[in-house]
């Protein structure tokens, strides 16, 4: 199986700013909604990858597998560019209709959803190499920790649709998995959180 665990809430995900590549630490809630995290997760983790990014790597550290951790670049944040830490409400509404219906569209100084899916398509066929037996290793699941828009990357890429991105909710901390049908990804569940955690800010 492979898991994916979106962070902890982070500073910057509290104030309502559009988070990208900044680093941001944990909030004490983001901390505690990773110990929620945790406590979905009972099966044994055979390898722990995580996102580059501060908030990422510490929920990594915090969730406390055990199992070796490797930062694999491919589940960093997409690249916000211009609009990077800029409130939400903030960002031109012409701007959002452009992230809306088009892929392709690059922000200044910044990435495409389009770059973001195939950084994640290549990411998840690596893991589900070998007729989907590369995600889950003899002696436990996978475990990636990212961020929204490449979990929903990777959400898109298991139900073989790109149409996906302003259709789903994805909270701070919450657990999303795929796993291996008949010759085709399954998501098996997406939005997991622990029922202690109040709901998530942005």
């Amino acid at each position: 199986m492979l898991i994916l665990v979106r962070h902890g809430e982070s500073v910057a995900n509290a104030q309502g700013l559009l988070l990208g590549r900044t680093d941001a630490e944990l909030t004490a809630h983001g901390r505690a909604q990773v110990a929620a995290a945790r406590a979905l997760l009972a099966g044994p983790v055979s390898e722990l990858r995580t996102s580059p990014l501060a908030r990422a790597r510490d929920t990594a550290a915090l969730l406390g597998f055990g199992a070796p951790v490797a930062v694999d670049d491919r589940w960093i944040e997409i690249d916000y560019g211009a609009f990077e830490c800029q409130a939400l409400g903030a960002v031109p509404a012409e701007v959002w209709q452009r992230w809306l219906t088009d892929r392709h569209f690059r922000p200044e100084g910044g990435e495409t959803l389009a770059e973001v899916d195939a950084r994640v398509t290549v990411a998840c066929e690596e893991l589900f190499a070998e007729d989907g037996t590369g995600a889950r290793r003899r002696d436990g699941d996978v475990v990636v920790v990212s961020h929204v828009t490449p979990i929903k990357a990777a959400v898109a890429w298991a139900l073989g649709s790109l149409d996906l991105y302003w259709r789903l909710h994805l909270r701070t901390a919450s657990v999303t998995r795929i796993g291996w049908g008949r010759g085709a990804p399954v998501l098996h569940s997406f939005n997991e959180v622990g029922p202690e955690v109040a709901p998530a800010s942005r």
